[in-house]
């Protein structure tokens, strides 16, 4: 059989991922925080894009230096004009000093024919304001730097230790604590790595435990609440013994407390009301980022009707536009190819991103739209009647594929009059119902569980059966192993520990 070679024509029907439509599934999927940096670096690169005007005012508001202009209450800028205007004689006799002391880079010719009404103006109000003439300084920044946990430990350091060298180990041992305030490392390998004994590197860690705050460079939980307790001359042998044993305070066996402390009740509850009292992470408040308050994609209000207005938040959407007169201009006196060329991809870009931007819009509120048409119930009474939602379901009813609702529905959040939430939160899996009807969402199961364990009382505390049972009577099918896990999911303890800390309450509520 010979081999040979044909031409063959064969039509075929293949999706391409051009550039436009990766940037479009690049933005869907981004946060408003992400999509804003990608914004800025496109109006950074593109020559063509420009940010959309911003709102004009309500008419009717005008800048408070318009409303003195037009002769309104000037009185608090009245005092500034009158003090300005006086002569050199006034101002040198309010000092008690000549003027070169106060200007000293002056020119000479300016302090021959002293300083005119204007220039004195312009002088004094920059002395008054408290800056000079660097319109970029800013005394609030200085004022509003907050010091760092190290910089507190270091000012301590230098007024504490007076040896060189122990100077060096402690500002080594300084570089291991952490944002919690808790010296990290081994102390026989810290001591090889520095070429010291270990009771060197002890010794100088029992001067930095006496730093500001109590607890700092403590090795575990106990020796800080143990530096803590020092500080107050509260630590006597039972609270040693406490210290020493405080796993089973945190498994809440009170009666082998009592017995290892050889305290009663009574002082057993008094001993741990006071080490609740003390501060676990003495370095928390250093360094700690400032609270950002989170911008919402969607706003979800109720209508008059009853019914639910959808709307995107408009102060969480970057606005670009295409700057086509400067393009129009420019492109005239462009003579060469590759300049030409350069500036019609820019457009090209430009009017993609803008387009890409409308259609991001329009498909989030499209998507939060009938997301809240299917979770109507839990918009008008509450968590207990979310229903179990997937993507498929939303993108059926919407007509897009599920992996764009996916990407949608990413990084996304909505204001609701129920709170914040992430769109996420409103897909969740169903857990079927007992008696045949309609399937419950896992959220709602876990938020009937916590009001279950919530209004359990001391003397019968819930265990995970007791509490199938009554998922089962209320209609929810759901297994002992499901109960466990949405339990644990939510920080819950177990129906022994609960019942430990609550009879544990009874006793310190007791007189």
């Amino acid at each position: 059989m010979a081999l040979t070679q044909k031409l063959l024509i064969r039509q075929s029907q293949a999706l391409v991922m051009t550039p436009q439509l990766m940037q479009a599934i690049k933005l869907l999927q981004l946060s408003s925080l992400d999509l804003t940096a990608y914004v800025e670096e496109e109006l950074e690169r593109n020559p063509l894009l420009d940010r959309a005007p911003e709102s004009e005012p309500v008419e009717g508001e005008r800048e408070p230096a318009e409303a003195h202009a037009d002769g309104g209450d000037a009185q608090s800028g009245d005092w500034l004009n009158e003090d300005l205007e006086v002569s050199r004689s006034t101002i040198e006799g309010r000092l008690d000093t000549d003027l070169e002391n106060v200007f000293p880079d002056a020119s000479d010719g300016d302090r021959s024919q002293g300083p005119s009404p204007s220039s004195s103006q312009n002088e004094w109000a920059s002395v008054r304001s408290g800056g000079g003439d660097d319109g970029d300084y800013n005394i609030e920044a200085f004022v509003t730097a907050k010091p760092t946990l190290a910089d507190h430990l270091s000012a301590q350091l230098a007024l504490t230790v007076a040896d060189p060298i122990d100077k060096l180990i402690a500002a080594y041992l300084l570089d291991l604590v952490d944002e919690a305030g808790y010296l990290r490392g081994d102390i026989d390998g810290i001591a090889d790595k520095l070429g010291i004994p270990p009771e060197r590197v002890n010794n100088i860690i029992s001067v930095l435990q006496t730093f500001d705050p109590p607890g700092i460079c403590a090795r575990d939980l106990a020796e800080c609440l143990a530096i803590q307790l020092r500080e107050q001359n509260r630590l006597d042998p039972a609270m040693q013994a406490l210290l020493d044993n405080i796993e089973l305070l945190a498994r809440r066996d009170l009666a082998r407390l009592r017995k290892l402390c050889a305290v009663d009740e009574e002082d057993l509850t008094e001993m741990i009301a006071e080490i609740r009292r003390l501060n676990p992470k003495p370095g928390a408040a250093f360094d700690a980022a400032p609270m950002q308050s989170l911008a919402p994609d969607v706003l979800v209000q109720q209508a008059p009707d009853g019914s639910w207005n959808v709307e995107l938040n408009m102060a969480a959407l970057p606005k670009v536009l295409v700057n086509q007169s400067y393009f129009a201009n420019v492109v005239k006196s462009v003579r060469d190819p590759t300049e030409k060329a350069y500036l019609t991809d820019c457009l090209q870009n430009a009017t993609w991103l803008v387009r890409a931007l409308d259609q991001r819009a329009r498909t989030i509120l499209k998507v939060s739209t009938e997301i809240v048409r299917q979770q109507d119930g839990f918009f008008t009474l509450g968590v207990a009647h979310l229903r179990p939602l997937n993507l498929r379901t939303v993108a059926d009813a919407i007509g897009m594929h599920e992996s764009t609702v996916s990407r949608v529905t990413a990084n996304k959040v909505m204001a609701t009059s129920r709170g914040v939430f992430e769109l996420k939160y409103f897909f969740t899996t169903a857990i079927s119902a007992a008696n045949g009807g309609d399937a419950h969402s896992a959220e709602a199961v876990r938020h009937h569980i916590r009001q279950l364990i919530d209004r359990e009382s001391p003397a019968e505390v819930l265990s995970d059966d007791s509490i199938v049972d009554r998922l089962h009577t209320a209609g929810i099918d759901i297994a002992r192993r499901t109960v466990a896990k949405y339990r644990e999911a939510m920080r819950i303890p177990s129906s022994v520990q609960r019942r430990r800390e609550k009879h544990g309450s009874l006793v310190s509520m007791s007189p």
